[in-house]
């Protein structure tokens, strides 16, 4: 039987080790982004600890899913879905990482107000 007292148990006390392994997570991201000695790059909050920061929340994310939400026990289809997920955001995250190396800058139009050069052309009342 499923709801027998020995398998409560048993799952109190998974649920008690992934809120300590989130804990723990949460720990290590937040000294991650704020401990100059555990800097993996230059000075102050860089790629390697965003990456850093992004590969420990996946991880706690994907245990929150799996546990929390039983999704440990679902059909294949919503591993598959799960999956494109995390993929579509991975893209999403490179394109915007990869923003930072593209040549075209702004270059501050219009001395920096966007849509000055519209505003010049209607009479002001």
């Amino acid at each position: 039987m499923a709801d027998s007292p020995e398998a409560i148990q048993k799952s109190l006390r998974l649920y008690k080790l992934i809120g300590a392994v989130l804990f723990v997570g949460t720990v290590v991201t937040v000294l991650v982004a704020t401990v100059p000695a555990l800097d993996f790059g230059k000075h102050g909050f860089d790629t390697a600890d965003m990456v850093l920061g992004l590969l420990i929340a996946s991880v706690k994310a994907s245990l929150v899913a799996a546990i929390f939400m039983h999704l440990n026990h679902e059909k294949r289809l919503i591993y598959w879905l799960f999956g494109f997920g995390i993929i579509a955001a991975i893209c999403l995250l490179a394109l915007t990482a990869l923003a930072e190396t593209d040549p075209i800058h702004y270059n501050g139009f219009n001395n920096g107000v966007p849509g000055s050069d519209v505003i010049k052309h209607f009479p002001h009342n």
